[in-house]
C-alpha cells in the first residue's frame, strides 16, 4: 500500500541524495536522512592553488567535492607532503563531526577550479542533536574511515621501519 502522506522529493533532490550516498560518510543514510542536510549545503568555488583551510584551523565544515581535486597536504618544516588527493564524489574536513577539533592538514585546490558543497560543523552537530540515529550512521562511518588511516598507517609503518617511532602516535595527552 502507498502511503499519501510520505515525503516526495524532485528529482533535482533524489540526484542530490545519490550524489551524497555515493560518499561513504553518508551511504547509510536514507532519503529523509539526507534531505535533513539539504538546507545547509552551501556550494563554493575555488581557483587552483587556492586554500580550503590550513594546518590547526578549527574544524568548522565538511566538505564534498562535486567538481575538481582538492590535495591534503602534511607540512614538513619548509614544504607539503602529499596525504591524499580528494576528487569529486569524495568529502574530506571529517573531524568536523567532532566537537572542538582541529585540522589536521592543509588543503589545497590542485585542479585548474573546483566547486565544493559544504556543511558548516554547528549545523552538522544541530543535525546529530535532533536525530541520534543519523549521528549513529555516520560515527559509525567515522570509525570505519579512521580504522582503514589506521591500517594504512600500520602498513606504511611496517615498510619503513625504523624512520619513526610509531608508539609516539599512542601517546596520550
Amino acid at each position: 500500500m502507498i502511503n499519501p502522506f510520505k515525503k516526495t522529493y524532485s528529482d533535482s533532490e533524489l540526484k542530490l541524495f545519490r550524489f551524497l550516498s555515493r560518499i561513504q560518510l553518508f551511504n547509510k543514510l536514507s532519503d529523509d536522512e539526507l534531505a535533513e542536510f539539504t538546507p545547509y549545503l552551501h556550494s563554493r568555488k575555488y581557483k587552483m592553488d587556492e586554500a580550503v583551510f590550513f594546518r590547526d584551523d578549527p574544524s568548522q565544515a565538511l566538505y564534498i567535492v562535486k567538481r575538481g581535486m582538492v590535495c591534503l597536504n602534511l607540512e614538513i618544516e619548509d614544504r607539503f607532503e602529499v596525504i591524499s588527493e580528494v576528487k569529486a564524489s569524495q568529502a574530506f574536513g571529517d573531524n568536523s563531526l567532532l566537537e572542538d577539533t582541529y585540522r589536521l592538514y592543509t588543503a589545497i585546490v590542485t585542479s585548474e577550479t573546483a566547486e565544493l558543497m559544504v556543511i558548516p560543523q554547528v549545523n552538522i552537530l544541530e543535525i546529530f542533536e535532533d536525530n541520534h540515529i543519523i549521528k549513529s550512521k555516520m560515527l559509525e562511518a567515522v570509525a570505519v574511515l579512521y580504522n582503514n588511516y589506521t591500517a594504512n598507517l600500520f602498513k606504511a609503518y611496517q615498510s619503513s621501519y625504523g624512520f619513526f617511532n610509531i608508539g609516539e602516535a599512542y601517546r596520550r595527552k
